[in-house]
């Protein structure tokens, strides 16, 4: 498909710069089959049904970027994908003045060996010494806030804690799944409440999901991979679920892609632990959900072109329309939306 189709006009200030404030205080927009709704996400459990299952993912935002040099050269690296215990996969700022072999010092014990230049222009990073690469991120690098935010403000300790989930506990993602971001102890008892489950997925979101659609047909565009594992106990429930009659909800597209992954054509969840690079586009069948949470995405995204997917391009463009004109905030820090396909 012409990405082009996938364009509209927004506004740089429907950015969100900071979360709202408390987080389940967040707008949230139901698109419920042919029916919209505004709403706010405290409310989440109004818009579900008692049997429904939430599918949140538990990774947890590292600290993934790294300033640093090599000899008068200054080098910015932003990890994406762990390769091996010490050896991160990083795409480099200044990247012309670094070759294989070279060492790059990004601070006090912390210095790492560039080699095996990718086309996309990445390098293999892998880390000297013997002090676990996670402390030494800790030490040395900063939270990965996405291109649109950074550069409109610096990173400063408030992301630290605004950028994590509620249910953050394995580290990998250098990028948070930031529709579970509105979620709060309150908001869970809600829905526990109401009799909405919820269970979890690790997928380690990596810094592909910035990178813009720069092809002109869908076909011509390469995702990045990125690790993630469901256990047999979550495929399990999750079949459950689904045998009796109600519905999985995703909370987040890094969820979502996850579940289609693991997936078989009979609309069964297997388990699974690998990599995986789906790239979903309209026209593809959905197996693995039946309704997702999210914020709202940019432009060209491949993130646009997942709930298009999922809802229609027609109907996204006319809700994306409404949510700009009545204004709701966009991206990573933004409101959130409900799409619920009709059956």
């Amino acid at each position: 498909m012409n990405v082009d189709l996938f364009d509209f006009e927004l506004p740089t200030d429907r950015i969100a710069l900071r979360p709202a404030s408390p987080r389940d205080s967040a707008r949230l927009l139901v698109l419920d089959g042919a029916e919209t709704r505004d709403a706010i996400i405290r409310d989440l459990a109004q818009q579900l049904r008692p049997g429904d299952c939430l599918v949140f993912n538990d990774t947890r935002v590292i600290p993934a970027q790294l300033e640093g040099t090599r000899g008068e050269a200054r080098i910015g690296a932003t990890l994406h994908k762990r390769e091996g215990p010490r050896r991160w996969r990083a795409f480099i700022r200044n990247a012309k003045r670094l070759r294989d072999g070279d060492a790059i010092d990004f601070g006090p014990n912390a210095v790492a060996i560039a080699s095996d230049r990718a086309d996309d222009g990445s390098f293999a990073l892998d880390f000297q010494g013997d002090e676990p690469v996670e402390l030494l991120l800790e030490r040395c690098g900063r939270m990965p806030l996405p291109p649109y935010i950074a550069s409109k403000r610096p990173t400063d300790e408030r992301d630290a804690e605004d950028y994590q989930t509620m249910f953050a506990a394995e580290p990998g993602a250098v990028a948070a799944p930031t529709a579970a971001l509105h979620f709060t102890p309150e908001l869970m008892a809600s829905l526990e409440a109401a009799g909405i489950g919820h269970t979890t997925l690790t997928l380690h979101v990596g810094a592909g999901t910035f990178l813009p659609v720069k092809a002109e047909d869908t076909e011509d565009h390469k995702m990045h991979a990125e690790w993630g594992r469901i256990t047999p106990e979550v495929a399990d429930r999750l079949n459950a679920v689904r045998a009796a009659g109600n519905r999985i909800v995703a909370v987040g597209t890094t969820s979502l892609r996850l579940l289609e992954s693991a997936a078989n054509a009979d609309r069964v969840i297997e388990p699974f632990e690998g990599d995986t690079a789906i790239f979903i586009t309209p026209g593809y069948r959905f197996k693995g959900v039946d309704g997702l949470v999210t914020n709202f995405h940019l432009p060209r995204s491949t993130l646009f072109m997942l709930v298009s997917a999922l809802m229609g391009l027609d109907r996204m463009q006319a809700a994306y329309a409404h949510a700009i004109e009545t204004g709701y905030r966009f991206y990573s820090y933004g409101d959130s939306s409900l799409l619920l396909p009709a059956r």
